[in-house]
């Protein structure tokens, strides 16, 4: 089994993520008890694809998160560092441009995209504050950035009884439905380091994006920040 160690050496988490590709999908539903579909949807709202414009879907995994936007009219392109996602992509939606790629260096030119969206992926970057400064570089003027990220649960005794199921009850489940249980002990232990809202909003700001706000989901287990590059 692969496991990830939190300094986030890129070939370590790219490894990881290939030994899950195969039932990723699956394994994210049960864990979250369903709730990623929703995440999904509100995530789609917040991009606000339209058709004809570039969207850029960060950490992509096999496509699924990508759908949304290819069914506005939208060119949706998928990228991931991790081939193994691809692989799995490519099998179920062959029409998709994916692309292999590295989100501190991404193989795009200045001001290409409409919008950039990473759900559940930013965390897992090696550097953040460098991924997030070339997401501004490939993003159009007036373009916008959509995070969907793992947060801390705003309501105190939630929060406890969050971290408990993450640590103990996570990793079980994993084993049960997931072919690397492994890389879920690893994904639970990045959601706690992780920074709460407000750090991760100041981030974005220093990073060059303005109008930086954020919102809830499920109590703050999920966050989803939005910004815009300067026209």
């Amino acid at each position: 089994m692969t496991r990830a160690s939190l300094d986030k050496q890129p070939h370590e988490v790219a490894s990881m993520f290939d030994d899950v590709a195969e039932r990723y999908d699956l394994t994210n539903d049960v864990l979250s008890l369903g709730q990623d579909r929703r995440w999904r949807k509100e995530v789609a709202k917040a991009v606000d694809a339209r058709p004809a414009q570039k969207i850029l879907d960060l950490a992509a995994g096999t496509g699924t998160s990508s759908l949304p936007f290819a069914r506005t009219g939208a060119y949706v392109v998928p990228c991931d560092f991790s081939q193994g996602m691809l692989q799995v992509g490519k099998q179920r939606q062959p029409w998709l441009p994916y692309t292999a790629g590295d989100a501190t260096r991404l193989p795009f030119k200045d001001d290409t995209f409409d919008a950039v969206t990473i759900s559940f992926g930013l965390r897992n970057v090696q550097d953040t504050d460098a991924g997030l400064r070339e997401m501004l570089r490939v993003t159009r003027p007036g373009g916008r950035i959509v995070i969907c990220e793992f947060s801390h649960p705003t309501w105190a005794p939630f929060r406890t009884v969050y971290t408990e199921y993450l640590m103990r009850a996570l990793p079980p489940v994993a084993r049960a439905v997931s072919s690397s249980p492994d890389a879920y002990v690893y994904l639970a232990e990045s959601i706690r380091a992780w920074p709460d809202q407000p750090a991760l909003a100041e981030r974005l700001g220093k990073a060059g994006w303005s109008r930086v706000a954020w919102r809830n989901l499920s109590g703050g287990i999920v966050a989803l920040h939005r910004g815009f590059k300067a026209e």
